[in-house]
């Protein structure tokens, strides 16, 4: 397959270009991280196709991925994560947050979706906080409750094309973002469970791949609760 992934140069991202250039695909690996990009052309040879830019950069996006031939598969995988004190709102890491995550995922699709035809496939990383509002996570929360609605939608309208379209929802995965986390990240994955989680979900073409199943299955069912409901179990089990 000809594969192109965002945000490869750590975390889930890096180990999934590395997995797929394993196992013979040609992928296109994007980042920031230059000496990143390269290991992974001094690893895997000419499969690994370095494209450098940054996503929050629209023309960046479009000079370094509109040359690109016609792909198979695309992970719009870039994102990061700040958590804000609701009390003392912080706008500017809100906006950042928001620009990398949502903004930038949406400058890849400008020049990406054209890459792909009927039978190819589109993803989005999304996060299990989609499911539920939880403290701290305003802005990443946020973010990727967007991402969830923008997969869902774009399954539609880009199914009658016949490009398939899925959301990722992980839990906790062990990567530089979450090393920083100052809180209890229960039933936390490493990026290989991940990798691998994600690649047979594509492969299976699943509209949704969220991972691991016990704790994503636990927030998925607390979502189905009303909101009342929600707001007083999320408050005894998180606030406590």
């Amino acid at each position: 397959m000809n594969i192109l992934i965002t945000g490869t140069t750590s975390g889930i991202g890096l180990k999934l270009a590395q997995d797929y250039l394993a196992a013979g695909h040609t992928v296109h690996c994007c980042g920031r991280n230059i000496s990143i990009l390269q290991e992974l052309v001094t690893v895997f040879g000419d499969r690994a196709k370095p494209v450098n830019f940054d996503v929050q950069n629209r023309e960046e996006c479009l000079a370094s991925l509109t040359a690109l031939p016609e792909l198979d598969l695309v992970i719009l995988n870039a994102g990061t994560c700040e958590y804000i004190d609701a009390r003392n709102f912080d706008a500017a890491s809100f906006e950042r947050v928001i620009r990398i995550n949502l903004i930038g995922l949406a400058n890849c699709l400008e020049a990406l979706i054209p890459k792909l035809t009927a039978g190819s496939s589109l993803s989005l990383m999304g996060s299990s906080s989609s499911y539920l509002p939880l403290p701290r996570a305003e802005a990443y929360g946020a973010s990727k409750a967007a991402i969830e609605y923008l997969a869902k939608t774009l399954a539609i309208t880009l199914g009658k094309d016949g490009i398939h379209v899925s959301y990722i929802a992980p839990g906790f995965v062990e990567t530089p973002l979450t090393d920083l986390n100052d809180f209890p990240m229960p039933m936390r994955v490493d990026v290989e469970f991940a990798s691998r989680r994600i690649r047979q979900g594509l492969k299976k073409k699943q509209s949704e791949i969220h991972f691991p199943k016990l704790f994503t299955g636990f927030m998925k069912t607390l979502s189905l609760l009303p909101y009342a409901w929600q707001r007083f179990l999320l408050a005894k089990i998180l606030m406590s």
